[in-house]
């Protein structure tokens, strides 16, 4: 694997993602930032953000095994969540859970969190981007 994920002396151990990752493969995959769109464009779980957080990674993952990678070789992902507030995490936990769950992985590379006025169009709540590396 060409990715190692730590969480460094010094720094606080955060229990959804690592602080850092170690990337020693040779081909970097970006992945544009993926809504709550289904393959025929619906949104899904309008209002929801669980529902949207969920089908984010799963186009996340999606994404990735067209470039030939997973989310074992993710680096970072940077979440954009519309209105943000720090009451909104249980859902945006849950989202995430249930996808890794239904994938089976583990979306550990660290993470950065962006509160955001709007996305591309009202319905969408939520939006994950990533970056990965390859071997």
């Amino acid at each position: 694997m060409a990715i190692t994920l730590v969480n460094p002396d010094g720094l606080p151990e955060v229990d959804v993602y690592r602080q850092v990752s170690i990337a020693s493969g040779s081909k970097l995959v970006f992945v544009a930032g993926q809504v709550a769109w289904n393959a025929d464009g619906a949104t899904v779980g309008e209002g929801d953000l669980t529902a949207q957080a969920e089908q984010c990674y799963r186009n996340v993952a999606t994404a990735l095994a067209a470039a030939g990678a997973s989310f074992d070789d993710v680096v970072k992902l940077n979440v954009h969540v519309v209105d943000w507030t720090p009451d909104k995490m249980p859902q945006l936990l849950e989202g995430i859970a249930r996808a890794a769950d239904g994938l089976g992985v583990n979306p550990a590379a660290p993470a950065t969190l962006l509160g955001v006025a709007a996305l591309d169009v009202p319905e969408h709540l939520i939006e994950v981007e990533a970056t990965a590396v390859v071997d």
